[in-house]
């Protein structure tokens, strides 16, 4: 069998490939836009472009699983994964497991359109598949870490929703488990964390782990994205991510049915863990 990775220089796919390497895989392809980028990973490298059908369609010969990492391009990515899908069937691929958005079928979230819309198209190809919804990366909010412990807060909009947030090496372990077991056809995981927070308690625990005083500040939607275009994310961009916080408020991202964990096996990694790993690198 051989597997392949889109988007394997990303975050999300160099973890599933190290996953797939501790497995003892070595029927494992990276593809990537830039090859050049992937040559530390490990693994043969295909170039694959989800704007170049051609080079898809070359790079997805002989590939019995796919696993298709959603693009970042917001805005152009329902378009892009249509065109690996098509190039997918063309090729003959016997499955693909997709990475979509938790509860992507009713969410409010500004990112979910697209990945409706991927997912329709999954359903109507020829083809199987498997949907892993992922919530909430745990890194999204202590990859801002170095920024709370300068400002002794931790900015957003969720007020005091619940947020089920998960590692991406949880996430990473969760594909791992789907691509190289039987039983998921058909299927649609809803994956996020074992533990859900708040901001306040997001910041209460940095405070506790650092020794240095940190609160929640809870800002209007337009208040937090101006402040993070401020902090120099791209102003769509920083919009995009203040209405996921709003949505976090409405519940958008908490989901406590513990998929995850039961795809992977173990419990999914605890905030304090996360936090205390993003503080050694801060």
């Amino acid at each position: 069998m051989t597997i392949a990775i889109t988007g394997a220089t990303g975050q999300l796919g160099r973890k599933v490939i190290h996953e797939l390497q501790v497995q003892g895989r070595d029927d494992v392809v990276a593809l990537a836009r830039s090859p050049e980028k992937a040559s530390d990973l490990g693994v043969p490298v295909r170039q694959a472009d989800y704007d170049q059908p051609d080079t898809l369609r070359n790079a997805l010969e002989g590939v019995d699983t796919l696993l298709l990492i959603s693009a970042n391009e917001i805005g152009k990515r329902a378009a892009q994964h249509r065109n690996v899908i098509d190039a997918a069937v063309d090729a003959g691929v016997g499955r693909i497991v997709y990475t979509s958005l938790l509860h992507a079928d009713t969410s409010k979230l500004a990112l979910a359109e697209e990945h409706r819309q991927t997912e329709a198209d999954l359903r109507a190809a020829n083809v199987e598949h498997t949907v892993l919804r992922n919530g909430w990366y745990t890194e999204n909010y202590t990859g801002a870490i170095g920024a709370a412990l300068a400002h002794g807060a931790v900015f957003g909009s969720a007020r005091d929703g619940k947020i089920a947030s998960a590692t991406r090496d949880d996430f990473a372990a969760a594909a791992a488990a789907v691509l190289t077991s039987d039983g998921h056809a058909g299927k649609t995981y809803e994956l996020a964390g074992d533990e859900a927070y708040t901001l306040s308690e997001l910041a209460a625990e940095i405070a506790r782990q650092s020794d240095k005083p940190v609160a929640y500040t809870d800002l209007p939607e337009a208040d937090y994205a101006a402040a993070l275009a401020q902090a120099g994310l791209p102003e769509g961009f920083a919009k995009v991510l203040a209405q996921s916080d709003a949505c976090a408020a409405e519940g958008a991202l908490f989901d406590g049915s513990h998929q995850l964990s039961a795809l992977i096996g173990r419990p999914t990694t605890p905030l304090a863990a996360a936090v205390a790993d993003a503080l050694r690198s801060a």
